[in-house]
């Protein structure tokens, strides 16, 4: 028997979230997702009149794939994906990812080989079409979530399915304070940092390019972040696991980066992968009033209600800060009090205490007003 919410979610995507047109092109990718969710998106595609060209993909499959290639292989692809990819006016990806663990054991000159190659490809998809990323439920990610197979489907689509035109309306507050701020300062344990996002825009994300959505991202001027930032929340990064990242910024730079479970070596590696891996291109903060708790799945954790992400790598060309590199990884602080608590201060001005926001104009983000 068909699971309606699927197909509640196949016309959400595609009528709200990428709100395609007539005659438009759609590259729609999946990975280890069912066939029916599939079928409803391309009967999605066909009622407006689109045209769904689709990509099913096996992660075992795709492993074997980057483990195997050579770097002409991996240009040769690229410049396929490319010419493609030029040919969309909108792109949507759904991982479920049966194994988060698939590629741990690739060589980390591969990965970085992989990486560097690819970046062009996405980057024009980045910038250049409407699209969506999302993640399928399953096992695996229940298992990451400590959760029963049920209850994470359940949890899945009450995030997915959220009242997304509300959460705008409410974001709008933040995107124009953000857009006032100059100086900003986090406070929590063992975390004390400051920096500046004066003239860089502010952009709500709130159903439309990430599903779940809920976060409003900006970027730090260059330069200007000084402090330690201590995350609490586990991430994965190409199959490696990494937590309680500790970095140290100087001038903009990150100058010591440690973590407790993860190989320094590893995790260093990847803030070596180019000059702008060990700058910062974006700043957000997450209220997604039903993602409260971690689950390994950047995807989810960063819109955790009451945290933020502060992430190395590559910005947004509509928040720029003039960052550029082949990593963007996002790595969350949750501030609520299960998790230490901690603080928001824009231009000295007390502006989230322990998840909440405190100012009048702001408390409509708060879970009690959008769940």
């Amino acid at each position: 028997m068909k699971d309606p919410r699927i197909t509640q979610l196949a016309e959400n995507l595609i009528n709200n979230a990428i709100a395609l047109k007539a005659g438009e092109n759609i590259l729609i990718e999946t990975t280890d997702t069912p066939d029916e969710l599939s079928t409803e998106l391309i009967k999605a595609v066909a009622k407006v009149g689109g045209n769904a060209f689709i990509h099913n993909y096996n992660s075992r499959v795709r492993r074997e794939v980057i483990r195997s290639a050579s770097e002409e292989q991996m240009k040769l692809s690229a410049d396929l994906a490319m010419n493609e990819m030029k040919q969309m006016q909108a792109y949507l990806s759904i991982r479920a990812m049966n194994n988060a663990m698939e590629n741990c054991d690739i060589d980390d000159k591969k990965m970085l080989a992989y990486r560097t190659i690819t970046q062009d490809v996405l980057n024009y998809r980045v910038n250049n079409t409407r699209w969506c990323v999302l993640r399928w439920p399953n096992p695996s990610m229940a298992q990451g979530a400590k959760m029963s197979t049920e209850a994470f489907e359940d949890f899945y689509f009450k995030a997915c399915l959220a009242d997304y035109p509300k959460m705008q309306r409410a974001a709008l507050a933040l995107v124009d304070l953000m857009n006032r701020t100059d100086k900003v300062r986090l406070v929590a344990q063992d975390t004390d940092i400051t920096f500046s996002i004066k003239d860089i825009p502010a952009v709500p994300c709130c159903g439309n390019m990430n599903i779940p959505d809920g976060e409003v991202y900006t970027a730090p001027v260059q330069g200007s972040i000084e402090g330690v930032i201590h995350y609490n929340t586990p991430t994965l990064y190409e199959g490696k696991q990494f937590s309680n990242i500790r970095l140290v910024f100087k001038q903009g730079k990150i100058v010591e980066a440690t973590c407790e479970t993860g190989d320094n070596k590893s995790l260093n590696a990847i803030f070596d992968t180019d000059e702008g891996a060990r700058y910062v291109g974006e700043f957000a903060i997450g209220f997604n009033p039903f993602v409260l708790s971690p689950m390994c799945d950047i995807l989810f954790d960063e819109k955790i209600a009451g945290s933020i992400h502060f992430t190395p790598g590559m910005c947004y060309e509509d928040a720029p800060n003039g960052n550029k590199s082949a990593i963007h990884w996002d790595l969350v602080l949750i501030m609520r009090p299960e998790y230490g608590g901690g603080e928001i201060w824009f231009d000295d001005k007390l502006i989230r205490k322990d998840g909440l926001f405190v100012v009048d104009e702001l408390k409509c983000l708060n879970p009690e007003n959008l769940g």
